[in-house]
């Protein structure tokens, strides 16, 4: 698929009132829109929904519209239970799951849903996550040992050990944490970012992994690491209420611990 950027001098302007029903349970939603091959700029178009008729997720609202009032809505969206990580989008000025994410729970007279920021456009509220999986692949998610494995049984590991890696591989790769993450908008090229740099910490405490040394040569760059400055970010808006920001400070430690 190709990849958009919006160009640096343009500028949102106010789009369609598709207009709506009225009444205390109608919500109003303002919503981006941008059709990179189009060669307009992007706009917000605007939307009512009896919330009264519809599902009480923004994500069931945004597939109301689709379906009754503007077919020409893009958006990604799976499993509608928070574990494909399909829907991320900016919703109320802060990333998340539009199918975890309650319209009751967004008190501002109007819902305004955006794409993940500093991401490249594909159309509407779809970003361009080809870079986000490219580095993804770059740490190399998988086991990697130099030992057979014994000829019996899997490669085991005590409950103590699996504990430590069962939270990180929590993560969906929803790139929420990543898009709100300061550093990975001024560095995205060379910055790894929180969602890779916490995958590569679940294979660095995997007791069963025998390639540490390699996977931290891999990471001592002034960039692929060190541009993490603890915003913390990325953990405010995890969706699964994962901690990146912590692993980046463990993996850190270890490269010092390694060093004495």
């Amino acid at each position: 698929m190709a990849k958009f950027r919006l160009p640096r001098n343009s500028q949102i302007k106010p789009g369609k009132d598709h207009g709506g029903p009225e009444g205390p349970s109608v919500r109003t939603f303002e919503i981006y829109r941008y059709d990179p091959a189009s060669g307009e700029n992007p706009r917000v178009d605007k939307y009512r929904v009896d919330m009264n008729d519809c599902g009480p997720m923004v994500l069931d609202a945004l597939i109301k519209i689709k379906n009754e009032i503007d077919p020409t809505l893009t958006f990604r969206r799976s499993c509608r239970e928070g574990i494909c990580g399909s829907c991320a989008m900016n919703i109320d000025g802060a990333n998340g799951l539009a199918c975890l994410k309650p319209v009751s729970e967004i008190k501002s007279a109007t819902v305004k849903i955006y794409p993940l920021p500093h991401m490249p456009v594909v159309k509407d509220l779809v970003p361009d996550l080809t870079q986000f999986y490219a580095q993804y692949a770059s740490i190399e998610p998988w086991l990697k040992t130099k030992t057979p494995p014994p000829p019996d049984r899997e490669r085991l590991q005590s409950k103590e050990d699996q504990e430590r890696i069962n939270t990180p591989s929590a993560c969906i790769l929803c790139a929420c944490c990543s898009s709100a993450c300061p550093s990975y908008w001024w560095n995205q090229d060379r910055y790894l970012g929180p969602a890779a740099l916490l995958q590569a910490y679940r294979w660095l405490v995997d007791s069963r992994d025998e390639a540490t040394g390699e996977r931290l040569d891999m990471l001592e760059d002034p960039f692929r690491l060190y541009r993490c400055h603890t915003i913390l970010n990325c953990t405010k808006d995890c969706p699964k209420n994962l901690n990146p920001g912590k692993a980046i400070a463990e993996i850190k430690k270890m490269m010092l611990e390694r060093q004495h």
